[in-house]
This record gives structure tokens, C-alpha cells and sequence, in this order.
């Protein structure tokens, strides 16, 4: 559109005028306006898309991985495709759990036995039984927020911390700590390895999986998940104690992921941040029932804030929590708190304890099958996680040529951050006939001919 000329009115007092003269002359000024025609809409409304959404790399990993598979299935119809790949469990729900799901369900039928809204902090009975499970002794009961899971409150964390704070993950890590702190708008753009704005805590075999710390610029939040989600590798109370120092020097809060905990089989690799002198003022704790109940779709966890944790400003993080619950959450799902109790009780408790137990030894079975072909194997021993490394070659490549030539799924390393990169994660998360199968294909496949 071309510019044009409009002229204003403005009243002023030329110097012309006489001295002591009260008389103002109006004089005309021209103004030149460019427009600008508004950009041509091709949506179905104006509104703008979020920003940050436009820096995600392709899709969520896991939902890519379910594509690409899916893809092969139709290219082999008749091929049966084995999934070593997302972390969702198999094993039905021990049958006392499943029962206190079915009976607080049925009872909703009952004038006795309806409940509408809860607390949206959890039911009562159920915090105490977390703390007296986990945290007797290093948490309080009222510092125990349950949830719908570990995933959703790393989302409502963020909501709570806002854009502008800046974050630490391990590299590689759980790709829900970086994606959402893109959504947030905590950080940069893509530069083709990682997001700039993110320090990425490299952890691998050089340095035992724990990152070197004195390479670790200051940040206002570190993801930290011991045992880590993909390598597998647990950190020891020496380890933790660095960390909690570190947070504790830089001003740092540490949102430690403890969703693999029970696994842990070395009693020197602790399995609450908590454990840790000191940490109740520089950390919180998320964990959930999923992996240890096969709670992965029923949805249920739990997150501890201590009321020692404080902003820079002295206000308690604990409050704010409350109010993120309070404003964005309904509280999880009174059936399945009713589940959640279930567990946590001496038969239940002993029922999850198996299963932990049976996907502990589907993970050996895999780390041996890998050792024995001859790949350099880490993890599977405080974790159901197998972390298998490919030196030179691209993590998808490799996630390809397993699923092309053996029919099964793996995750590759790459989408777990850059220091992923050159590896595949293979979960335990499977049915035993399944892994033997999957062993055997491996075995015919890359062992010697």
C-alpha cells in the first residue's frame, strides 16, 4: 500500500507575533503515514501461535517411535514387532491392588461410599502412608502432594517457576525436562545439538555418568534423575552430597526425579535426595506409582516440597506448590488414591517388590545378551534400563537397523539429548517370553556367524 500525506492542526506562538501579544496563530504540519497491510491470515482465526511450540524438534520421541513402528508393521504385516523401546510396564496389576481399585469404584455406587472433590493435595491417609513408606524420618506427611504422576507435575513445576528461570538437565535425560522448559520460553532456539539457554550436564562413561560439576555453569533449576532415564546409572551418596553442595553454592533448585528408585539395588546409592544433609533446602522430589505398580495408564504419584525450600525472596516454595495444585489440579482420582493405599500396605507393598524383581531380571537378561555380543553395556543394574552404545554411528540408524533386520523397538540415545547420541536404550519393561525372543534375534542377528 503507498504512502500518503495527512495534515494536523496544532496550535503554537510564532515568534512574528508582537511582544506581550496573547494571539496564537493555528498552524498546518504534514505528516506522512506509511501502512502496512496486515499479514494474510490462513487459519480459521487470528490468533497467534505460541512461539515456543515453533522450536520443539518433529514430535515427542516416543509418540515418533510409535510412527516409525507402526511404518515397519505395514511394510512386515506378518512380522511380530517386540517393543524394548518406550518405558510402559506389562505385567497386570498385582491382584490386591487391582481389588482395592475395584471395590473403591463399585463403592461410588453407594451413598456410603461416594465421594465427590477431595483435597487436591491428596487424600490424607494416602500422604501418610507415602511418608511413612519413603520418607520416614527426612519429609513430613503435609510436604507430600499426590498427583496423576511424576510427568504431569514436571509440567506443573514449570508453570510455578515460570519463563524466565534458567535450567540444568543430565545429558542425556528424560526429554519432558527440556520440552517443557521450551514450552515455558526458558530457552533459546535449536542450534543443531541441543537448545542454547539450557546447560546440559554431560553424563557418561568418562565420568561415571555423573556430570563434573566444575564445568556446570550456575542455573536456577536442576533436573536431576537418579536412577537416570536412559543410562540407567544410579548416583552414590558421595555424588549427591556434590550436588546438593553445588545447588547449595550456585543458589540453585534441584527437582530430583525418583520415579526408578526402588530398583536400586546398591545400599550406597541412596533413594531420596533426602537422604542427603542439607537437601530439604535445596531440593523437591517427584516419584510416582507407575513403574513400580503398573500404574502407567492408571496415573498415580506424588511430589515433595519441603517447607524448608525457599525463593531468594525467603517465601516458601511449598505455598506456591499449594496453589498450583489448588488452581490447576482437582486432585487425583479417588478411585485410584484408594489404589495407591493399596500398595503401600504390607501385601500390596510386597507385590509391587516382585514386580520391581521381575523386570530387574528381564534386565539382566539384556545387559548379558549385549555384553555378550560384544557392545559396550551400561545400566540394568539399579534400573530397568539397558544403555548400549554404537561408537560412530547415528542413534537413529541404529534404532533403524534393529527394527528392520530383528523386528524390534528401541529408543534411540539421540532423543535423549546430544550426549545420547551413538547409543540406543533397551527397556526391561517387557514380558519374559518376549525378551527371550528378543535375545535370540539379537543373537542370530549380531553374534557370530
Amino acid at each position: 500500500m503507498a504512502p500518503f500525506t495527512l495534515s494536523t492542526g496544532a496550535s503554537v506562538a510564532p515568534a512574528a507575533i508582537a511582544a506581550g501579544s496573547r494571539r496564537r496563530v493555528a498552524v498546518r504540519r504534514s505528516v506522512t503515514v506509511k501502512c502496512v497491510a496486515a499479514p494474510e491470515r490462513t487459519g480459521t482465526t487470528g490468533v497467534q501461535r505460541n512461539p515456543n511450540f515453533g522450536k520443539l524438534q518433529a514430535g515427542y520421541l516416543f509418540p515418533e517411535i510409535a510412527r516409525r513402528r507402526n511404518e515397519h508393521q505395514e511394510k512386515f504385516p506378518d512380522a511380530k514387532v517386540i517393543s524394548l523401546g518406550i518405558g510402559d510396564t506389562t505385567e497386570p496389576i498385582p491382584e490386591v491392588i487391582a481389588e482395592a481399585l475395584a471395590k473403591a469404584s463399585k463403592g461410588l455406587a453407594t451413598r456410603e461410599g461416594y465421594s465427590g472433590y477431595g483435597a487436591e493435595q491428596g487424600m490424607g491417609a494416602l500422604r501418610e502412608a507415602i511418608h511413612k513408606s519413603f520418607y520416614d524420618g527426612i519429609a513430613q506427611p503435609h510436604e507430600v502432594f499426590v498427583s496423576d504422576g511424576s510427568k504431569c507435575d514436571i509440567s506443573r513445576l514449570q508453570v510455578m517457576f515460570g519463563p524466565t528461570a534458567t535450567v540444568a538437565v543430565q545429558d542425556p535425560s528424560y526429554p519432558a525436562y527440556v520440552d517443557t522448559s521450551v514450552m515455558m520460553g526458558q530457552t533459546g532456539e535449536h542450534n543443531g545439538v541441543g537448545f542454547d539457554n539450557v546447560e546440559y550436564m554431560l553424563c557418561d562413561a568418562n565420568n561415571g555418568f555423573f556430570p563434573d560439576l566444575s564445568k556446570c555453569k550456575k542455573t536456577d533449576l536442576i533436573f536431576f534423575c537418579s536412577p537416570n532415564n536412559p543410562t540407567g546409572a544410579a548416583a552414590t551418596r558421595e555424588q549427591l552430597t556434590q550436588l546438593v553442595k553445588f545447588a547449595k553454592d550456585n543458589g540453585s533448585i534441584i527437582i530430583y526425579d525418583a520415579a526408578y528408585s526402588l530398583f536400586i539395588n546398591d545400599p550406597d546409592c541412596p533413594r531420596s535426595i533426602f537422604e542427603i544433609p542439607g537437601a530439604d533446602e535445596v531440593a523437591l522430589e517427584t516419584c510416582s506409582f507407575s513403574k513400580y505398580a503398573g500404574f502407567t495408564g492408571v496415573r498415580l504419584g506424588w511430589t515433595v516440597v519441603p517447607e524448608k525450600l525457599t525463593f531468594a525472596d525467603g517465601f516458601p516454595v511449598i505455598k506456591d506448590w499449594n496453589r498450583v495444585n489448588s488452581t490447576c489440579f482437582n486432585g487425583a482420582s479417588n478411585i485410584v488414591q484408594q489404589g495407591g493405599l493399596a500398595c503401600l500396605q504390607p501385601e500390596g507393598r510386597e507385590a509391587m517388590d516382585k514386580l520391581v524383581t521381575f523386570y530387574m531380571e528381564n534386565a539382566t537378561i539384556l545387559k548379558d545378551c549385549f555384553q555378550k555380543l560384544g557392545f559396550s553395556v551400561y545400566g540394568g543394574s539399579n534400573a530397568p534400563y539397558v544403555w548400549v552404545g554404537f561408537p560412530g554411528r547415528a542413534s537413529w540408524d541404529v534404532f533403524a537397523e534393529i527394527l528392520e533386520k530383528c523386528h524390534l523397538v528401541t529408543t534411540p540415545g539421540s532423543g535423549f539429548g546430544p550426549g545420547g547420541e551413538g547409543f540406543v536404550r533397551a527397556s526391561a519393561f517387557c514380558q519374559r517370553e518376549n525378551v527371550l525372543e528378543a535375545v535370540r534375534r539379537l543373537e542370530a542377528e549380531f553374534g557370530e556367524k
